[in-house]
């Protein structure tokens, strides 16, 4: 009867002595090669070469890719004809394969030529994890160093079960799968190409989706840093992260000291100022009733002023780019309180992908900013030096805001938003009545242009002063004559910001 032979060459070394000794204890004869078998050699591992009679070649590309190794793990042990072939060629059968890939990864994180991208591309690891995949009938793959443990205890248990080797071949191809899509990704400049290969890590399982009933997982692409550290709190739901990162998204779009508050994927309240105490007052006073229970979002560092302001109402998070010892010692006497410091630099991802049933959206993101803006200003009266800064705020904002969106502001902070409507002027209802006395010399921002002047005589009697809006409508007039009769100066930007 032959010997029960493992194969292990692995890039991440990580617990594989030990795996190896256990294997030996267990009556395994341990196959090898390059560094795995340098560090195995000692346990009294077998080079490949001795197994297949052929020298690696070729700096390493060759090596493992040849019928001793691929015979050995792809026989089906119950079939006589694969049996008898391999005794006609000499072969052993190999039952438990262990291989990790070259780093691709890591080698694409750091500096590098497209070189030693190409040298980083494992082919024979691959082939022997396929191979063992295929036939987990009788053969025992293992890509993940965390699986160690439970092959070494069903081991110890008497053999292998084949529920197992089922899981462990789902996650070898979940393996391969990822690592293939990582290159090509790596070497495809079509933003569009004719499949889309995406491939993410998950970070972490999380309490459940946008209702208790739904299950959910946080997953980043692997390439992703990080520039998150939750200091305090609570672990974060999913809706939680979806708040923070739109929130996240707004407060980066200024350069001055600013302050977001989000609610549902929506701000609620944003404020400027010559100082972060001055723009946190301004984005609570937005709105101090839709604040309660969101998450607000620095761009600056947290102090006590603010801590202690905010510590006087229930949020759910706070991010910023750092926080002093005082705002810390006030905020953690909070214990469900999320603090989370954030890189204020990290660069935006360029797409945004949304799931439909049976597919994919993928679009680049909305990276358009005032300064791209197209301003011509087609009303009689002209905006002032203060308005314009008060439209350039409102369209920096409302860009946030679902469609249709309309917001009202001044030239500091919010006053009223009115999102995702179905009509532009309900939008304008609800950011009108949402401001009260304080819409009165205001401006007013639409995501998007006016079909018709209604939006127009909202605004005039509300007492609004300057819209900003898209432009581009065939009834562009109505809107233009409308603002002319009430005296309201109107600002086109050219650049529609839907955000569906």
């Amino acid at each position: 009867m032959m010997k029960k032979r493992a194969l292990i060459s692995v890039s991440d070394k990580q617990g594989v002595e030990d795996f190896a000794k256990g294997l030996i204890a267990k009556g395994y004869e341990i196959i090898s090669t390059g560094g795995t078998y340098d560090l195995l050699k000692q346990y009294g591992a077998i080079n490949i070469p001795e197994i297949t009679g052929f020298p690696e070649a070729l700096d390493g590309r060759v090596k493992t890719l040849h019928p001793a190794i691929h015979g050995g793990i792809l026989a089906v042990r119950d079939n006589p004809t694969h049996m008898t072939t391999l005794s006609d060629l000499a072969i052993n059968t190999i039952d438990i394969v262990v291989v990790n890939l070259y780093p691709f990864k890591s080698t694409i994180q750091k500096p590098h030529t497209q070189a030693e991208a190409v040298e980083n591309i494992d082919i024979g690891g691959p082939a022997m994890i396929r191979s063992a995949a295929k036939n987990h009938a009788h053969v025992a793959i293992v890509v993940d160093p965390a699986d160690y443990e439970l092959i070494l205890d069903e081991l110890a248990a008497g053999d292998i079960s084949i529920e197992t080797k089922k899981s462990l071949m789902a996650k070898a191809f979940r393996h391969t799968a990822a690592y293939d899509a990582l290159i090509a990704n790596y070497f495809t400049n079509d933003t569009y190409p004719e499949t889309l290969t995406l491939t993410y890590e998950k970070k972490q399982n999380l309490r459940y989706g946008e209702n208790p009933h739904q299950k959910a997982a946080l997953y980043h692409h692997p390439l992703h840093t990080d520039g998150t550290n939750k200091l305090h709190g609570k672990e974060l739901s999913y809706i939680n992260i979806g708040d923070a990162d739109a929130a996240l998204s707004l407060v980066k779009e200024f350069e001055t000291p600013a302050v977001v508050a989000v609610k549902h994927y929506c701000p609620c309240g944003v404020g400027v100022g010559d100082t972060i105490q001055q723009a946190y007052d301004r984005a609570y006073e937005a709105d101090p009733t839709s604040i309660f229970g969101g998450i607000v979002a620095f761009n600056r560092e947290v102090d006590e002023y603010c801590a202690k302001k905010m510590s006087n109402i229930f949020l759910e998070i706070i991010l910023a780019p750092s926080f002093t010892k005082g705002a810390l010692d006030i905020l953690t006497k909070k214990k469900n309180l999320r603090l989370i410091q954030v890189d204020i630099n990290e660069p935006a991802d360029q797409s945004q992908v949304t799931s439909i049933t049976g597919g994919l959206l993928i679009q680049e993101k909305d990276h358009h900013t005032y300064k791209d803006a197209n301003l011509s200003f087609p009303t009689k009266r002209k905006p002032t030096e203060s308005e314009l800064k008060a439209a350039k705020f409102a369209w920096t904002v409302i860009k946030y805001v679902k469609s249709n969106g309309i917001l009202i502001a001044n030239e500091h902070m919010t006053l009223g938003i009115g999102p995702g409507q179905t009509n532009r002027v309900g939008a304008a209802k609800i950011a009108i009545a949402g401001a009260g006395q304080r819409a009165k010399g205001a401006v007013l921002a639409s995501d998007a242009m006016f079909p018709m002047p209604d939006t127009v005589e909202e605004a005039a009697k509300a007492g609004i002063e300057v819209i900003i809006q898209t432009g581009g409508s065939i009834k562009d007039q109505d809107s233009i004559d409308a603002c002319d009769k009430h005296g309201i100066c109107m600002i086109f930007t050219g650049i529609r910001h839907f955000r569906h």
